[in-house]
């Protein structure tokens, strides 16, 4: 079947909860871990029917927000998503509080126990209004942004599609593209300040409700970091601001004598080459031939998932009116397939993120078997770096995509890799220090954004820009709004990742061995212990990041850019 076979259908949530019901109190009635596990599976087909139509719902609302009968089912997601939680939470307890759990280990992982158990300690009936009304806010934060119309020498752009302009090659149209982008957000730069004012305010309230002293405390616990806390992550904070942003300034100092300039003006970072940044070569169909053709050589395993994508029309890659923003990853239960969606500009962020989703759906496809369907996933930080590992995996076919770019988008890839982290973290610090001070203003919250950038991104040059000088630039920062505390989990699966960069750089066999062992493992390991299991060092010990970047520096500063 095809993606636009595949039925959607709006549960009837009291239909549901009547058949939830009566199998959980005959869940809670047996004596054996056997007739546990036959009326647990029944209960997980019924979360994978619901979970489908979810998805469904959720891709094609994202692909044509203007869509009304999906605008509407997105409304009945949005109300009714909470109240599915809540027959679950009631699952979770059961499963928990189970006399015989320890026989249960026979049949469903431990780890699937940790989970429900975080699950458990961040959600009550409680807070379902709560969560509601967060729901709507996102949604509405979403359809701000999705609806942007940014008119600039007589055209119209969206947030994706003006992209291209910010990386021309001419400075005075990459500024104008600029500044006709944030006077987007400036004109409606109360709309973002109260959007998040009430979902700070918001998440506080339910943090209190569910009797933690913060939002970071119930967020570490959305978020099933099993194995870390947040005193461990300040410390990896600490290691990129003292190993990695020394490198990251000086890539810049690079690009500076690269463009030509005096300053990197904020229109000119986006700008790596007074050649040109490195675009894709060939139209949309060939890009996707390309992709083929990647992955049938790439390994058998690589060349049977990128066939089911292709003949199943898994995804959808172009820009267009009326589509939500950025790239993302699916699974769709029913169905056992992923789906990719992406906003396609003609910049080199399309191949970046054709091979970045495809790193996402090929590990759901290698761990698709796995029984328990809310294994197949690991927990975020884990998910990344399949993905972010993936795009490094791509380097011996980007000549495919770049023709006679490909040493420079290799430069820029990299390069790019590096300079990210410290604003990765920039974001995590930015929220642990909102949700401490869940009272400021507006105007305090930006303060705390320009002051963390200082630190964090110190060549930032915001003169000629007083909404960013304000300290607005995390307003399109979607995670920050919809997906709190999903940040660091970025940085951590890059240095991940550019491990297995460095073990392909230095020719290791095992090198794809260990990633594909990591991708058919799903979300059966906790973060470090996946990572130890893929042969990789763990981010958070001291002196990771720091051997990261000295192997990455010494291959960036073997190249002549400014030949590029």
């Amino acid at each position: 079947m095809k993606f636009r076979e595949f039925e959607y259908k709006r549960p009837d949530y009291q239909q549901i909860k009547k058949q939830f019901d009566e199998l959980l109190d005959e869940l809670e009635k047996t004596t054996n871990a056997e007739d546990f596990y036959e009326v647990f599976k029944e209960l997980e087909a019924i979360n994978e029917e619901i979970n489908c139509m979810s998805t469904l719902s959720y891709i094609r609302h994202s692909i044509n927000t203007k869509d009304e009968f999906y605008d509407q089912e997105n409304d009945y997601w949005d109300e009714y998503q909470p109240l599915y939680e809540l027959l679950n939470n009631r699952f979770s307890l059961i499963c928990l509080n189970c006399s015989f759990k320890e026989d249960l280990y026979k049949y469903i992982p431990k780890i699937y126990f940790q989970l429900e158990e975080y699950a458990v300690k961040s959600f009550d009936e409680k807070i379902v209004p709560l969560l509601q009304e967060e729901n709507k806010l996102t949604s509405e934060y979403a359809k701000l942004k999705a609806g942007a119309q940014i008119e600039l020498d007589g055209k119209i752009y969206n947030l994706s599609t003006i992209q291209p302009l910010q990386e021309s090659k001419d400075r005075a149209t990459r500024k104008k593209a600029y500044e006709a982008k944030w006077a987007f957000f400036e004109k409606h730069e109360a709309d973002f300040d109260r959007i998040y004012d009430e979902l700070v305010k918001l998440r506080t309230r339910m943090a209190h409700e569910l009797g933690f002293n913060s939002y970071t405390e119930l967020a570490y616990y959305k978020m099933y970091r099993l194995d870390y806390n947040a005193e461990m992550v300040a410390n990896y904070r600490k290691q990129i601001l003292e190993d990695l942003v020394p490198s990251a300034n000086k890539l810049y100092e690079r690009q500076k004598k690269r463009l030509g300039v005096d300053s990197i003006a904020y229109y000119d970072e986006a700008m790596e080459f007074l050649s040109g940044n490195p675009t894709p070569k060939g139209s949309y169909e060939e890009l996707i031939a390309a992709a083929r053709t990647m992955y049938h050589e790439m390994s058998p395993e690589t060349k049977e998932f990128i066939d089911t994508l292709i003949e199943g029309e898994l995804w959808d890659l172009k820009s267009k009116d009326g589509k939500e923003m950025g790239g993302y990853c699916s699974s769709i239960p029913k169905y056992n397939v992923p789906f990719i969606f992406a906003n396609f500009n003609g910049t080199s962020g399309d191949v970046d993120v054709l091979t970045h989703e495809a790193g996402h759906a090929f590990q759901y496809y290698r761990s698709r078997n796995i029984e328990i369907s809310s294994l197949q996933w690991p927990t975020m930080e884990s998910a990344e770096i399949h993905s972010m590992s993936m795009e490094f995996n791509a380097w011996p076919w980007m000549n495919l995509f770049f023709k006679e770019d490909e040493a420079k988008y290799k430069f820029l890839h990299l390069s790019s890799a590096v300079k990210f982290l410290p604003y990765g973290v920039l974001v995590d610090h930015y929220q642990h220090e909102v949700y401490d001070h869940p009272d400021w203003s507006p105007e305090e919250r930006k303060v705390c954004w320009r002051e963390l950038e200082k630190q964090y991104e110190p060549f930032k040059d915001y003169s000629e820009c007083p909404i960013l000088e304000r300290g607005c630039w995390w307003y399109q920062q979607g995670h920050i709004f919809e997906d709190p505390f999903y940040y660091i989990d970025y940085t951590l699966a890059q240095i991940c990742a550019l491990q297995f960069w460095v073990r392909h750089q230095q020719e290791d066999p095992d090198t794809w061995k260990d990633y594909l062992h990591l991708c058919s493992l799903g979300g059966t390991m906790t973060f470090t212990n996946l990572v130890k299991e893929a042969n990789l060092k763990v981010p958070f010990d001291d002196g990771c990041v720091k051997w990261v970047v000295d192997e990455v520096d010494s291959y960036l500063e073997a190249v002549n850019d400014e030949v590029l």
